[in-house]
């Protein structure tokens, strides 16, 4: 079914030019069957169904959420001020043991407010209940990466074979696309690794994993087996193009540099990361390597929201503090990180950017709110001073999905009703 066409007009639109800087720019956007067809008015004879008033608003590509674990805005709040192996294995695992698909649905459904509400369009989850967030996306409007998140050992082949059931599930649905995701080297053994690295081989599905999370997690690897997670990831042949590795605290120059030289991807979790007492990630070095970084909250039972603006103040701020150097990462680098990057991470093409031809995903931001205040300094703005509830109006390929605040497709009283039912005894 062909999508309404929409164009949004006397707005403001922050692109990226030919020299690849942020500008902020006067702008008509004119869409067509989910597509950008032109950011200068309407071509001829364009006729759109609907017309969307951009005065006194700012457009902006939406914001890619390239790794969490949607169904834990049920865990929010539950878990705080402990050590991470506390966090995880006492607090998060036995809960998550509790949960069936009905309750996970109920925290996805949650988690996509937030998202939809802070300006995120895509995101990227790694979940264990195989088709509740496909159901929440394409009910929600959002574009979705989806990755069963998968541990084992000898093979491993009922999980793998639960994750290709979901893949032929969503592999029809245009928003929707799928990533293997072997959850770490700690709940994965090296079979069962280099399993999914062949599988991915052979069916051209990217790799959503965790990599040097902690501490503890690379003095393990080290004693069982002779180098960093990176190295052994490496060896059982995970690192590629195509995968995506979460959180990469503990990374040695000499992983950032295979990193590098294997294309991988990183997304960043820098509140995640610092409420777990995990550290933080040596952005500014994964950069000047060239490895493409990204951003990603993680599950609220470790953040504990779902906000990329929050998400890139911190990510603008960490790496002044840590290496006592002003200029560590820019507000430029960081949006990059937020959009363009993410699209890159998650293989999706024509995602990232407001520009003709790629994907209408935009956020319409209220420029009249005090972030924004004085104006010419938007990129700034939205790196050091908006929290996300500048968030007007939300579009999706093309769609509408927060309409002045309002979310058309979810009724929120419900979603609270059956979170407050489900989190009652906890």
């Amino acid at each position: 079914m062909k999508k309404p066409d929409l164009l949004i007009r006397n707005t403001r639109a922050l692109v990226r030019g030919a020299d690849g800087r942020y500008a902020e720019t006067d702008a008509e956007i004119a869409i067509s069957d989910g597509v950008i067809l032109s950011m200068h008015g309407a071509p001829e004879g364009f006729s759109p169904d609907r017309v969307l008033d951009g005065t006194g608003k700012l457009c902006i590509p939406g914001l890619i959420n390239c790794h969490t674990h949607l169904y834990m805005s049920l865990f929010r709040n539950a878990a705080d001020d402990v050590a991470f192996d506390e966090w995880l294995f006492r607090r998060i695992l036995p809960r998550e043991e509790t949960l069936t698909a009905e309750d996970a649905y109920w925290g996805t459904l949650l988690s996509c407010i937030e998202l939809l509400k802070s300006g995120t369009t895509c995101f990227c989850d790694m979940h264990m209940f195989p088709g509740v967030p496909a159901r929440v996306a394409r009910k929600a409007g959002l574009r979705a990466v989806i990755s069963r998140g998968l541990t084992g050992s000898e093979g491993g082949e009922r999980r793998v074979a639960e994750a290709l059931g979901e893949w032929e599930e969503v592999k029809d649905d245009p928003l929707t696309t799928f990533m293997l995701a072997p959850h770490a080297i700690y709940t994965c053994d090296e079979a069962f690794l280099r399993r999914i690295a062949e599988l991915s081989g052979e069916t051209g599905l990217p790799i959503h994993t965790h990599l040097a999370e902690s501490v503890k997690e690379s003095v393990d690897c080290y004693r069982e087996h002779g180098c960093s997670p990176a190295a052994y990831l490496d060896r059982v042949g995970i690192l590629s193009r195509k995968t995506l590795a979460a959180h990469c605290v503990q990374l040695s120059e000499a992983d950032i540099r295979l990193l590098a030289a294997r294309g991988t991807s990183v997304a960043h979790n820098p509140k995640s990361n610092l409420k777990l007492a995990n550290g933080v990630a040596p952005v500014r070095r994964m950069l000047e390597q060239g490895v493409n970084v990204c951003l990603g909250t993680d599950g609220a039972g470790s953040n504990n929201a779902q906000n990329l603006f929050s998400e890139m103040n911190f990510a603008c701020l960490l790496p002044k503090g840590i290496e006592r150097d002003g200029a560590a990462v820019s507000a430029e680098e960081v949006f990059a990180m937020a959009t363009e990057n993410g699209a890159k991470a998650l293989s999706l093409e024509k995602v990232g950017r407001l520009e003709e031809g790629w994907q209408a995903d935009i956020v319409l931001l209220d420029l009249h709110r005090p972030a924004f205040s004085p104006p010419g300094r938007t990129l700034r703005a939205l790196c050091y001073a908006a929290n996300g509830s500048e968030v007007d109006t939300v579009l999706v390929g093309g769609q509408v999905v927060l309409d002045h605040g309002v979310l058309p497709f979810i009724d929120e009283e419900e979603v609270y009703f059956h979170v407050a039912k489900i989190t009652k005894d906890w």
